[in-house]
């Protein structure tokens, strides 16, 4: 058997998933697991762990998933096909940074929330400096100018006007500014071609809250 998550958007009514539980069980797939990514507006967005006989009948998965009304698929991706809970791995991303030395948390931060959430980069960057912490990417990150630029520009936004900005970038401050009231340490993630949702960055907010809790943000900020 061969294991994807195959990420769909489809109409939050009685009945929606049901449907396309049964398209994907016509070609003899087995849905394992529904991770609900974000809900409104009449739609939800959902991650459906589904393991195939063959990597071959992908094509036709999608097919057969777009034929019910209303359906899209955003993506589909290979995942390992003993892959745990993703609340289980979000646990398990905790753990390791809190169980890593203290000097390298961070990093170990950012390593963990590229697989994750499967982001192309990932970095921790001081909004003062422009000093990049750590990182974990694959060469595709901005400018950390850039970036310092943009975390300003949202330093204010609410949730909802947070949902307004960039889909592919999602990011955490971690705790609040040091006692001169100027460095804040903030993590940031991106990945190309895909939105992130709300679960997901309500996951990333969450870690980087709980990471400010097991590190010097203020040296960290200063390295």
């Amino acid at each position: 058997m061969e294991s994807f998550v195959v990420r769909v958007w489809l109409p939050d009514r009685p009945g929606a998933l049901g449907q396309v539980a049964s398209r994907i069980g016509a070609l003899r797939g087995d849905v394992v697991g529904i991770d609900i990514l974000e809900r409104g507006g009449g739609r939800a967005v959902d991650d459906l762990v589904v393991h195939l006989p063959t990597s071959g009948l992908v094509d036709q998965l999608v097919a057969e998933i777009t034929q019910v009304d209303g359906v899209a698929v955003e993506d589909v991706r290979r995942v390992a096909s003993d892959r745990p809970d993703s609340g289980l791995v979000a646990l398990e991303v905790a753990a390791v940074v809190a169980e890593a030395p203290i000097a390298r948390r961070l990093e170990r931060l950012c390593h963990e929330l590229a697989g994750l959430v499967d982001a192309d980069w990932v970095v921790a960057i001081d909004t003062t400096t422009g000093v990049v912490s750590a990182s974990s990417h694959d060469g595709t990150a901005p400018d950390s100018s850039w970036l310092v630029a943009f975390l300003d520009g949202c330093r204010h936004l609410d949730a909802e006007q947070a949902a307004g900005a960039p889909g592919d970038l999602a990011w955490g401050w971690l705790g609040a500014p040091d006692a001169t009231g100027e460095r804040e340490l903030v993590v940031v993630s991106g990945r190309h071609g895909r939105p992130f949702h709300t679960r997901e960055r309500q996951q990333l907010a969450m870690l980087c809250r709980l990471t400010a809790a097991l590190v010097d943000v203020a040296a960290c900020a200063c390295a």
